[in-house]
């Protein structure tokens, strides 16, 4: 159809396709409906709606910090009320799309892993690995090599294996969530949150990175530095439902 890869009809399949199965198999499968978190369950769960805001920023702001300090990262624009007004602008889109994708994964996919006999951290990481890998077509054929390469600095065979790390790893975190609060919106809204905030980091060039360091302090899922620090938010929100489900049989 002679459309970008942003506009064209795959993208939109490759979007809905995973939450279509989903109801599919909720609905004709035997799955049902009772795990599914529709519900927002705000009560008891205010903390975790606000780590839900809060995680991504605060991981974007340490690890820009930290490249700042080592010179690596400087902010050529920088303008609070610029950094907001184009954040704000990011957020619609972004929860209608996250939307599709969280109502599959974790409304779906976590809730059915974590139903099986197997250790916490290992669902979670099956969960990232599925999802990442869903990502493959996005990144060859939306995105593309010279588009990556630019907001990356990598090219795709480094950028493919080391994304899917860091999917897997915020996975922890965002099942973690899902877990504590038994309900879908959380997720929603870390993973909008996280998106418009890259969009404002990374597409708006607000930010830039020392050439062939944005492996290391790139705010985005592909580098070290965010990986490390989204594995260490999983973990965080692990220890605390276990710590939960504790006082609970108590």
């Amino acid at each position: 159809m002679n459309n970008p890869p942003t506009q064209q009809l795959g993208l939109l399949l490759w979007l809905i396709t995973p939450l279509i199965t989903a109801l599919l198999l909720r609905a004709f499968a035997g799955d049902g409906w009772k795990d599914f978190g529709l519900r927002p369950a705000f009560k008891g769960n205010i903390l975790w709606y606000v780590a839900s805001l809060l995680i991504y920023p605060l991981v974007a702001v340490v690890v820009l910090t930290i490249g700042g300090m080592l010179g690596l990262v400087t902010f050529p624009y920088f303008s609070l009320s610029l950094w907001l007004s184009v954040f704000a602008m990011g957020l619609i889109p972004s929860f209608i799309k996250n939307i599709f994708e969280e109502f599959a994964w974790r409304g779906y996919l976590t809730p059915k892993i974590n139903s099986l006999p197997l250790n916490a951290y290992a669902g979670h990481v099956i969960v990232g690995l599925i999802w990442g890998g869903w990502h493959i077509p996005y990144w060859l054929f939306v995105l593309g090599r010279a588009q990556i390469q630019a907001s990356a600095g990598q090219d795709l065979a480094a950028f493919i294996p080391m994304a899917i790390l860091n999917i897997s790893a915020a996975s922890i975190a965002y099942g973690e969530i899902r877990l504590l609060t038994h309900s879908v919106w959380p997720p929603v809204i870390m993973h909008t949150v996280g998106n418009a905030l890259i969009d404002v980091l990374i597409a708006q060039g607000l930010i830039h990175i020392a050439t062939g360091m944005e492996f290391l302090v790139s705010p985005l899922q592909s580098s070290l530095l965010t990986l490390v620090f989204l594995l260490w938010a999983g973990i965080w929100l692990h220890q605390r439902r276990v710590r939960q489900q504790l006082a609970r049989s108590n």
